[in-house]
Protein backbone atom coordinates (compact mmCIF):
# COMPACT_ATOMS: atom_id res chain seq x y z
CA UNK A 1 0.00 0.00 0.00
CA UNK A 2 1.16 3.86 -0.47
CA UNK A 3 0.94 5.95 2.13
CA UNK A 4 -1.27 9.03 1.44
CA UNK A 5 -1.16 12.53 2.37
CA UNK A 6 1.43 14.20 4.41
CA UNK A 7 2.37 12.59 7.62
CA UNK A 8 5.03 13.35 10.32
CA UNK A 9 7.74 10.88 10.72
CA UNK A 10 10.53 10.48 12.81
CA UNK A 11 13.91 8.13 11.64
CA UNK A 12 16.76 6.93 13.96
CA UNK A 13 19.58 5.84 12.25
CA UNK A 14 19.22 7.32 9.03
CA UNK A 15 22.65 8.92 7.81
CA UNK A 16 23.45 5.30 6.16
CA UNK A 17 21.72 1.81 4.41
CA UNK A 18 18.49 1.30 5.59
CA UNK A 19 17.17 4.35 7.44
CA UNK A 20 18.53 6.36 4.69
CA UNK A 21 16.58 4.21 2.19
CA UNK A 22 13.65 4.60 4.30
CA UNK A 23 14.42 8.67 4.33
CA UNK A 24 14.37 8.92 0.73
CA UNK A 25 11.42 7.21 0.37
CA UNK A 26 9.35 8.94 2.66
CA UNK A 27 10.86 12.41 2.05
CA UNK A 28 10.40 11.78 -1.53
CA UNK A 29 6.70 10.37 -1.20
CA UNK A 30 5.89 14.21 0.16
CA UNK A 31 5.86 13.13 3.87
CA UNK A 32 7.68 15.49 6.56
CA UNK A 33 10.37 13.80 8.18
CA UNK A 34 12.85 14.41 10.61
CA UNK A 35 16.12 12.10 10.66
CA UNK A 36 18.90 11.63 13.24
CA UNK A 37 21.85 9.23 13.07
CA UNK A 38 25.06 9.28 15.91
CA UNK A 39 27.13 10.25 13.07
CA UNK A 40 26.35 14.10 12.49
CA UNK A 41 28.22 14.17 9.20
CA UNK A 42 26.12 10.78 7.56
CA UNK A 43 23.05 12.42 8.54
CA UNK A 44 23.96 16.02 7.40
CA UNK A 45 24.58 14.39 4.08
CA UNK A 46 21.57 12.75 3.96
CA UNK A 47 19.39 15.76 4.69
CA UNK A 48 21.22 18.56 2.86
CA UNK A 49 23.24 16.73 -0.43
CA UNK A 50 21.50 13.09 -0.85
CA UNK A 51 17.87 14.46 0.10
CA UNK A 52 18.56 18.25 -1.38
CA UNK A 53 15.55 18.63 -3.58
CA UNK A 54 13.26 18.00 -0.51
CA UNK A 55 15.31 20.14 1.83
CA UNK A 56 11.70 21.76 3.14
CA UNK A 57 10.32 18.71 4.49
CA UNK A 58 13.70 16.96 5.82
CA UNK A 59 14.56 18.06 9.28
CA UNK A 60 18.12 16.79 10.95
CA UNK A 61 19.75 16.19 13.83
CA UNK A 62 22.72 14.34 15.60
CA UNK A 63 22.12 11.91 18.22
CA UNK A 64 24.11 9.52 20.59
CA UNK A 65 20.87 6.82 21.57
CA UNK A 66 23.24 6.28 24.79
CA UNK A 67 22.38 9.53 26.24
CA UNK A 68 18.99 10.02 27.31
CA UNK A 69 18.89 13.58 27.69
CA UNK A 70 19.94 13.69 24.35
CA UNK A 71 17.70 11.71 22.93
CA UNK A 72 14.65 13.80 24.38
CA UNK A 73 16.26 17.11 23.40
CA UNK A 74 16.40 15.65 19.88
CA UNK A 75 12.96 14.83 19.87
CA UNK A 76 12.23 18.31 21.04
CA UNK A 77 13.62 19.77 17.72
CA UNK A 78 12.03 16.83 16.11
CA UNK A 79 8.30 17.90 17.20
CA UNK A 80 9.24 22.07 16.75
CA UNK A 81 10.15 20.68 13.10
CA UNK A 82 7.04 18.52 12.75
CA UNK A 83 4.44 21.23 13.78
CA UNK A 84 4.26 19.48 17.15
CA UNK A 85 2.59 16.50 15.86
CA UNK A 86 4.25 12.73 15.07
CA UNK A 87 2.52 10.47 13.23
CA UNK A 88 5.00 7.60 13.02
CA UNK A 89 8.36 6.75 14.73
CA UNK A 90 10.34 4.36 13.03
CA UNK A 91 13.24 3.30 15.37
CA UNK A 92 16.10 1.85 13.06
CA UNK A 93 19.01 2.95 14.49
CA UNK A 94 21.57 0.21 16.38
CA UNK A 95 24.92 -1.30 16.47
CA UNK A 96 24.98 -3.98 13.91
CA UNK A 97 28.40 -5.69 14.08
CA UNK A 98 27.10 -9.04 15.56
CA UNK A 99 30.67 -10.26 16.94
CA UNK A 100 32.42 -9.69 19.77
CA UNK A 101 35.65 -7.88 19.46
CA UNK A 102 39.19 -9.27 18.93
CA UNK A 103 37.64 -13.14 18.74
CA UNK A 104 36.72 -12.79 22.38
CA UNK A 105 33.60 -15.22 23.62
CA UNK A 106 31.11 -14.36 26.48
CA UNK A 107 33.71 -16.06 28.77
CA UNK A 108 35.79 -12.95 28.32
CA UNK A 109 34.81 -10.47 31.14
CA UNK A 110 35.94 -7.58 29.34
CA UNK A 111 33.44 -7.99 27.25
CA UNK A 112 31.05 -6.57 29.39
CA UNK A 113 31.62 -3.05 27.75
CA UNK A 114 30.35 -3.93 24.60
CA UNK A 115 27.65 -5.86 25.76
CA UNK A 116 26.20 -2.48 27.63
CA UNK A 117 26.74 -0.74 24.35
CA UNK A 118 24.44 -2.85 22.96
CA UNK A 119 21.82 -3.05 25.42
CA UNK A 120 21.65 0.68 25.66
CA UNK A 121 21.65 1.63 21.89
CA UNK A 122 19.13 -1.34 20.64
CA UNK A 123 17.21 -1.44 22.93
CA UNK A 124 16.69 1.20 25.71
CA UNK A 125 17.42 3.37 22.89
CA UNK A 126 14.38 2.78 21.16
CA UNK A 127 12.76 2.46 24.90
CA UNK A 128 13.27 6.39 25.42
CA UNK A 129 12.81 7.16 21.67
CA UNK A 130 9.17 6.29 21.77
CA UNK A 131 8.78 7.55 25.31
CA UNK A 132 9.41 10.98 24.49
CA UNK A 133 7.32 10.92 21.01
CA UNK A 134 4.51 9.34 22.93
CA UNK A 135 3.14 12.65 24.28
CA UNK A 136 3.01 14.14 20.32
CA UNK A 137 1.61 10.68 18.92
CA UNK A 138 -0.91 9.71 20.83
CA UNK A 139 -4.97 9.53 20.03
CA UNK A 140 -7.72 8.56 22.87
CA UNK A 141 -10.50 7.94 20.91
CA UNK A 142 -10.75 6.40 17.50
CA UNK A 143 -12.94 8.89 15.53
CA UNK A 144 -10.27 11.50 16.49
CA UNK A 145 -7.82 10.19 14.47
CA UNK A 146 -9.61 11.14 11.43
CA UNK A 147 -9.09 14.64 12.67
CA UNK A 148 -5.56 15.38 13.59
CA UNK A 149 -4.55 18.51 12.66
CA UNK A 150 -3.05 18.85 8.94
CA UNK A 151 -2.00 15.16 9.72
CA UNK A 152 -3.68 12.61 7.47
CA UNK A 153 -2.88 9.54 9.48
CA UNK A 154 -6.16 8.09 9.02
CA UNK A 155 -7.87 5.59 10.88
CA UNK A 156 -4.92 3.45 11.28
CA UNK A 157 -3.65 5.70 13.56
CA UNK A 158 -0.19 6.38 14.56
CA UNK A 159 2.29 4.18 15.07
CA UNK A 160 6.10 2.75 16.14
CA UNK A 161 7.73 0.20 14.49
CA UNK A 162 11.17 -1.54 15.82
CA UNK A 163 13.51 -2.35 13.17
CA UNK A 164 15.06 -5.43 14.28
CA UNK A 165 16.59 -8.90 12.28
CA UNK A 166 15.54 -11.84 11.42
CA UNK A 167 18.69 -13.18 14.36
CA UNK A 168 15.79 -12.87 16.48
CA UNK A 169 14.87 -16.42 15.56
CA UNK A 170 18.02 -18.11 14.80
CA UNK A 171 21.52 -17.09 15.59
CA UNK A 172 25.27 -18.52 14.85
CA UNK A 173 27.48 -19.15 18.04
CA UNK A 174 28.73 -16.18 20.55
CA UNK A 175 25.87 -13.97 19.13
CA UNK A 176 24.06 -13.00 22.48
CA UNK A 177 24.89 -9.05 22.90
CA UNK A 178 23.21 -8.59 18.95
CA UNK A 179 20.46 -11.65 18.97
CA UNK A 180 19.05 -10.22 22.47
CA UNK A 181 18.83 -6.44 21.63
CA UNK A 182 18.46 -5.68 18.18
CA UNK A 183 20.02 -7.94 15.47
CA UNK A 184 20.26 -6.25 12.88
CA UNK A 185 22.22 -7.95 9.99
CA UNK A 186 24.00 -6.65 6.78
CA UNK A 187 25.65 -7.86 4.15
CA UNK A 188 28.77 -6.86 4.82
CA UNK A 189 31.37 -9.98 4.55
CA UNK A 190 32.98 -9.98 8.03
CA UNK A 191 29.58 -10.15 9.79
CA UNK A 192 28.66 -13.53 8.06
CA UNK A 193 31.78 -15.35 9.95
CA UNK A 194 30.79 -17.62 13.03
CA UNK A 195 31.73 -17.38 16.41
CA UNK A 196 31.02 -14.88 18.28
CA UNK A 197 27.65 -12.92 18.22
CA UNK A 198 25.94 -13.70 21.50
CA UNK A 199 25.68 -9.58 22.35
CA UNK A 200 24.04 -9.25 18.95
CA UNK A 201 21.86 -12.06 19.30
CA UNK A 202 20.18 -11.14 22.85
CA UNK A 203 19.28 -7.72 21.65
CA UNK A 204 16.98 -8.82 19.30
CA UNK A 205 14.82 -11.17 21.07
CA UNK A 206 14.71 -8.34 23.89
CA UNK A 207 13.61 -5.84 21.25
CA UNK A 208 10.60 -8.35 20.06
CA UNK A 209 9.46 -8.58 23.51
CA UNK A 210 9.72 -4.53 24.00
CA UNK A 211 7.20 -4.60 20.99
CA UNK A 212 4.77 -6.59 21.88
CA UNK A 213 4.65 -5.44 25.49
CA UNK A 214 4.42 -1.75 24.31
CA UNK A 215 1.69 -2.91 21.86
CA UNK A 216 -0.49 -3.54 24.90
CA UNK A 217 0.18 -0.74 26.93
CA UNK A 218 -0.11 2.04 24.31
CA UNK A 219 -3.21 0.42 23.29
CA UNK A 220 -5.39 3.25 25.53
CA UNK A 221 -3.25 5.98 23.39
CA UNK A 222 -4.46 4.33 20.41
CA UNK A 223 -0.59 4.08 19.43
CA UNK A 224 -0.03 0.70 17.76
CA UNK A 225 3.46 -0.89 17.85
CA UNK A 226 5.27 -3.56 15.46
CA UNK A 227 8.58 -4.82 14.69
CA UNK A 228 10.57 -5.26 11.33
CA UNK A 229 12.84 -8.33 11.06
CA UNK A 230 15.01 -7.31 7.95
CA UNK A 231 17.04 -10.10 6.52
CA UNK A 232 20.27 -9.87 4.22
CA UNK A 233 19.80 -6.57 2.76
CA UNK A 234 22.42 -5.61 0.23
CA UNK A 235 23.37 -1.72 1.45
CA UNK A 236 26.58 -1.26 0.33
CA UNK A 237 25.63 1.63 -2.43
CA UNK A 238 23.17 3.53 0.76
CA UNK A 239 26.44 5.73 2.10
CA UNK A 240 28.32 9.11 1.52
CA UNK A 241 31.27 7.73 0.49
CA UNK A 242 29.35 5.42 -2.82
CA UNK A 243 27.29 8.72 -3.57
CA UNK A 244 30.84 10.04 -3.99
CA UNK A 245 32.12 7.47 -6.01
CA UNK A 246 29.23 6.23 -7.72
CA UNK A 247 28.90 2.99 -6.46
CA UNK A 248 25.59 1.44 -7.05
CA UNK A 249 23.54 -1.91 -6.10
CA UNK A 250 24.73 -4.82 -7.11
CA UNK A 251 23.43 -8.75 -6.72
CA UNK A 252 25.77 -11.52 -6.41
CA UNK A 253 24.91 -14.70 -7.79
CA UNK A 254 24.91 -15.81 -3.92
CA UNK A 255 22.69 -13.49 -3.14
CA UNK A 256 20.14 -15.43 -5.58
CA UNK A 257 20.95 -19.05 -4.97
CA UNK A 258 20.32 -17.96 -0.90
CA UNK A 259 17.25 -16.93 -1.11
CA UNK A 260 13.86 -18.98 -1.94
CA UNK A 261 12.58 -15.47 -3.24
CA UNK A 262 15.35 -15.82 -6.14
CA UNK A 263 16.78 -12.89 -5.24
CA UNK A 264 18.90 -10.62 -2.77
CA UNK A 265 16.91 -8.13 -0.58
CA UNK A 266 16.73 -4.34 -1.18
CA UNK A 267 16.10 -1.53 0.97
CA UNK A 268 12.64 -0.65 -0.60
CA UNK A 269 11.72 -4.46 0.73
CA UNK A 270 12.14 -2.62 3.91
CA UNK A 271 10.42 0.82 3.09
CA UNK A 272 7.35 -1.62 1.59
CA UNK A 273 6.76 -3.57 4.87
CA UNK A 274 7.21 -0.06 7.43
CA UNK A 275 4.63 1.46 4.95
CA UNK A 276 2.38 -1.84 5.30
CA UNK A 277 2.21 -1.74 8.99
CA UNK A 278 1.95 2.30 9.04
CA UNK A 279 -1.75 1.58 7.29
CA UNK A 280 -2.94 -1.72 8.65
CA UNK A 281 -4.80 -0.51 11.63
CA UNK A 282 -5.44 -4.00 12.72
CA UNK A 283 -1.79 -4.99 12.99
CA UNK A 284 -0.38 -4.30 16.20
CA UNK A 285 2.52 -6.39 18.33
CA UNK A 286 3.44 -8.34 15.37
CA UNK A 287 6.78 -8.81 13.90
CA UNK A 288 7.38 -9.05 9.92
CA UNK A 289 10.21 -10.54 8.95
CA UNK A 290 11.51 -9.83 5.61
CA UNK A 291 14.29 -11.86 4.53
CA UNK A 292 13.61 -13.77 0.91
CA UNK A 293 12.47 -16.81 3.13
CA UNK A 294 16.31 -17.45 3.56
CA UNK A 295 15.44 -18.36 7.83
CA UNK A 296 13.84 -21.55 6.13
CA UNK A 297 16.25 -22.75 4.76
CA UNK A 298 18.41 -25.16 6.74
CA UNK A 299 21.91 -24.10 6.90
CA UNK A 300 21.62 -20.97 4.54
CA UNK A 301 20.58 -18.15 7.38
Amino acid sequence: MVLQGESRIVISGAGQGIGRALARHFASSGHKIFILDLNKDNVRHTAEVHLKEHADRVGWSACNLRDVDEIRSTVQKAVKFLDNRIDYLINNAGISYPYWPDGKTMEDPSVMDKWNAYVETNLTGPFVMSQACLPYMKVKKQEDKQKLPESTVGTAGPCIIHMSSFRAMISDPNQEGYASTKGMFSDEPAQREFGTEQWLTASIAALLGLTQSMAVSLQSFGVRVNMVSPGRIKVTHENQEADESGTEWKAEEDDIETHPANRAGLPEDITEACEYLMGAGFVTGQNLIVDGGVSKVKGKA
